[in-house]
C-alpha cells in the first residue's frame, strides 16, 4: 500500500508539473509580440503578418488575460490533470500482473498441496492480490464449507466493486467535461451580448468576436477533457470486468482444493417388525356343557 501511494503521488506531481509547464509556455507564446519589421515595411504587411501568426498560434486564444482569470478554464485544467493521473494509474494497476500475479497463485497452490493451512492463512492475510483477498475470509470460516463459500462470494463482490469504484472517477470527470464547456460557453455568449449592449446595438464584429471566441474555447476544452477520460474509462471497465471474472474463477478453484472432507451420514440399523400374534378363539362353557366359540375377542 505504501508503494502504491508513493507511485500515485509521484505520478500526480509529474502530471502537475507537465501541465504547469504547458500553461506557462502557452502563456509566454500567447503574450509574445511579433518582432518589428524594417522601417520600410508597409502597414498592410504588418497587419497581415500579425493575422497569420494569430491563426497559426493556438496559444493566443487559450492564454489571453481574460482566459487566465476565468475559473471555468482553471477548473477544466485541474480536472484534466486529475484525469490524466487517473488514466496512468488505471493502466498501471488494471492488468493481470498487478491484480492476479502468477507468483501469488502458485504460492497458494503449493501451500494447499502441502496442507499448510496456517501458512496459507498468513500468506493471504498479507498478500494484496485479488485472489488472496477473496480467499482469506473463506479460510477464516473453516471447516464449514457452506460458510466458506458464502464468505468468498461476498469478498469477490466487494473486491469487484472496489475495482470499479477506482475507475468510476474517470466517468465522472468525462461527464463533467461537456457541462463545464457549456458553462463557459454561456459565459462567453453573455460577454458577447454585453459588448453588443454597450455599443447600443452597433457593435462591430471585432467587439463580438471576443465573447464568441471565449465561448467556443470553453466548448473545445470541455470536449478535450471528456473524450480521453470516457475512452479510457470504457477500456479500463472492460479490463476490470475480464480480470475480476478470472480472479473469481481462480479463487473458487483454490477453495475447492481446501474443501474439508464431509462426514458420511450415520445410517440407523434396520429393525425388523415384530410379528403380531393371531388372536385365540374364546372357548367358554355354556349351558349344557357345549363350548361357545367366538370368532374374535372383540365379540
Amino acid at each position: 500500500m505504501r508503494r502504491y501511494a508513493t507511485s500515485r503521488l509521484r505520478i500526480g506531481v509529474l502530471v502537475f508539473l507537465l501541465a504547469a509547464a504547458f500553461v506557462a509556455g502557452g502563456r509566454a507564446l500567447g503574450q509574445s509580440e511579433p518582432a518589428a519589421g524594417p522601417a520600410e515595411s508597409t502597414g498592410s504587411t504588418a497587419v497581415q503578418t500579425g493575422q497569420e501568426q494569430h491563426r497559426t498560434n493556438p496559444f493566443r486564444l487559450l492564454m489571453r488575460q481574460d482566459t487566465l482569470t476565468d475559473f471555468v478554464f482553471w477548473t477544466i485544467v485541474i480536472c484534466s490533470v486529475i484525469g490524466v493521473s487517473l488514466i496512468i494509474q488505471g493502466f498501471i494497476k488494471v492488468k493481470r500482473e498487478a491484480m492476479i500475479p502468477q507468483s501469488s497463485t502458485n504460492r497458494m497452490r503449493e501451500l494447499i498441496s502441502q496442507r499448510q493451512f496456517k501458512e496459507l492463512l498468513d500468506f493471504t492475510e498479507t498478500d494484496s492480490s485479488f485472489v488472496s483477498k477473496a480467499l482469506n475470509p473463506a479460510l477464516k470460516r473453516a471447516p464449514h464449507f457452506a460458510a466458506m463459500k458464502d464468505a468468498m462470494e461476498t469478498a469477490v463482490a466487494e473486491q469487484t466493486a472496489e475495482q470499479f469504484r477506482r475507475i468510476e472517477y474517470l466517468n465522472i470527470i468525462g461527464n463533467l467535461g461537456p457541462l463545464l464547456g457549456l458553462l463557459g460557453t454561456v459565459f462567453g455568449m453573455i460577454d458577447a451580448f454585453q459588448s453588443l449592449s454597450a455599443a447600443q446595438g452597433n457593435a462591430s464584429p471585432a467587439q463580438l468576436s471576443g465573447g464568441i471566441s471565449l465561448a467556443l474555447t470553453h466548448t473545445m476544452l470541455g470536449l478535450m477533457l471528456a473524450i480521453p477520460c470516457l475512452a479510457a474509462f470504457g477500456v479500463l471497465r472492460t479490463m476490470v470486468d475480464r480480470l475480476t471474472v478470472q480472479g473469481a474463477l481462480i479463487a473458487e478453484d483454490l477453495l475447492l482444493m481446501v474443501k474439508p472432507a464431509e462426514a458420511r451420514p450415520v445410517t440407523a440399523p434396520v429393525i425388523p417388525p415384530r410379528p403380531v400374534a393371531s388372536p385365540q378363539p374364546d372357548t367358554r362353557l355354556v349351558d349344557g356343557g357345549a363350548p361357545k366359540v367366538n370368532p374374535s375377542p372383540l365379540l
